[in-house]
């Protein structure tokens, strides 16, 4: 009996034996990936000058045009085996001068001047400006009961803040969202001359926070503005003291023509499976408020210096390891829609795809919009992440850019940093360099590369047929 029970153990051992190397040795592979990195990583040095050479790079201006000749640069610098562009149309639209918001004659308040910023992709209202009476909702069901005789006319104020109990600050921004996309279609549907939106952040300040809207076929487009939180609340409260306030806009923002611009693309060439494809990405266009450190400065270092780090390791890839900065994911996503048509056009086998868009904080996880099978696959990776502080391994969303290839069947994945200061700044003034630190934006650089390294060395798990392309 003592005998068999030597024998079974011992061919219980054989048989984990290969397990436990190969983990061993995925475990000493990423803690180069993270030597490499935080020793020698370039990242932050490339976002400082991605945003103070650059600046803001609203998509069609001649500063997106120089971040994408910027990529290109950098990435043939670093000796990448391929580097190349993919053309593609973006919308124009151009801010113009400075916007003017402005409560006129209060009672109280008398005249004053309030922190408003154009959305993007809004129309303006010429040097004549527009003057009319505020009316105050939070949702747009009770824009619909008021209805035309109580909207028609007016300016439209709406006031919904982001949930401050959403632990998940990105759930929080989705659930005021649609004021923001949707709000000045759902105004004029009703007559209203022009709309405010209170600014999705969770923080109370003097900074207003710009972002797209989307016009509606066959309503009118209105002017719209985003106004600071702070000044949100001041005007909540005048309204309700003075129900008949008036209020002056002046906006010169405008959409012109589309333009040509390009995806930045560089890769690493897999030396066993060339045409499979993992991709790493972020966006290279911007807002104009600030220089687009966080959104998406971060997101496109990142993905660079995954290609570098694995390179200046001397590490041969099995695939094809890509990574793409997008054009025009602010207000059209142009960019990410030619790339999924160009890869489907060429018949490119996408493994995997992950974005960096959620800021350049401290990484927590990522998540994963993937099938079950490349889940639990992924799961089971999950300790050799914890030394690194990343846990969240969650099912959820990916990115904006690399959604357009779920279709095709593509495994999509976001990193996931600490969210809790990202909607301080997204989109506003205060997006710059200087809030970005260091460290914590090489901790997602690590972070990402060493799920690219995974994925490259053992594949995902094909989902069932029953489940393939559906994330289910």
């Amino acid at each position: 009996m003592k005998n068999y029970l030597y024998l079974t153990i011992g061919l219980l051992l054989m048989t984990l034996a290969p397990a436990l190397s190969q983990s061993e040795g995925d475990a000493t592979m990423i803690r180069e990936i993270y030597d490499e990195t935080l020793l020698r990583g370039e990242a932050y040095e490339n976002l400082r000058s991605l945003c103070k050479d650059v600046g803001g790079r609203v998509s069609g201006s001649p500063e997106a045009a120089a971040a994408v000749e910027w990529g290109r640069q950098l990435m043939q610098q670093y000796g990448f085996d391929s580097v190349f562009l993919q053309p593609v149309m973006v919308p124009h639209w151009v801010r113009g001068k400075k916007e003017v918001g402005r409560i006129v004659d209060a009672k109280k308040l008398g005249s004053q001047e309030l922190n408003i910023t154009a959305l993007g992709n809004a129309v303006g209202t010429g040097s004549d400006g527009v003057l009319a009476n505020v009316v105050e909702v939070h949702t747009f069901k009770e824009l619909a009961d008021l209805g035309e005789e109580r909207v028609k006319g007016k300016i439209v104020f709406f006031n919904r803040p982001m949930d401050q109990t959403q632990i998940q600050t990105g759930a929080a921004y989705g659930l005021a969202g649609n004021q923001r996309r949707g709000g000045p279609s759902e105004a004029a549907k009703y007559g209203a001359v022009g709309v405010i939106v209170r600014s999705l952040s969770t923080a109370f300040d003097d900074y207003p926070h710009t972002g797209s809207t989307v016009y509606s076929f066959n309503v009118p487009k209105i002017p719209a503005v985003a106004i600071s939180t702070n000044d949100a609340d001041l005007l909540s409260k005048t309204l309700k003291e003075e129900p008949d306030l008036s209020f002056y806009l002046e906006t010169h923002c405008q959409m012109l023509d589309d333009v040509l611009s390009y995806n930045v693309v560089g890769e690493i060439k897999g030396s066993t499976f060339p045409d499979e494809y993992i991709v790493v990405g972020g966006h290279l266009d911007s807002w104009d408020l600030a220089e687009g450190a966080h959104d998406d400065g971060a997101g496109v270092v990142h993905s660079i210096e995954v290609l570098r780090t694995l390179k200046a390791m001397d590490y041969q890839p099995k695939r094809t390891i890509r990574a793409v900065l997008f054009m025009n994911e602010e207000n059209g996503l142009a960019g990410a829609k030619k790339y999924a048509e160009l890869a489907e056009e060429n018949g490119e086998n996408h493994l995997a795809a992950i974005e960096s868009d959620a800021g350049g904080f401290a990484p927590r996880g990522f998540g994963l919009d993937v099938s079950d099978a490349a889940y639990e696959q992924i799961q089971q990776w999950k300790p050799l992440f914890e030394t690194y502080d990343l846990h969240k391994f969650n099912k959820g969303g990916s990115g904006a850019d690399i959604s357009a290839l779920k279709p095709q069947g593509v495994e999509l994945i976001g990193l996931r940093p600490d969210s809790q200061r990202y909607f301080d700044m997204h989109h506003s003034a205060l997006d710059v360099f200087e809030i970005v630190n260091r460290r914590e934006l090489l901790l997602g650089a690590s972070a990402m590369t060493s799920l690219v390294y995974l994925i490259d060395q053992h594949g995902l798990a094909e989902p069932s047929p029953a489940s393939a392309g559906t994330g289910e």
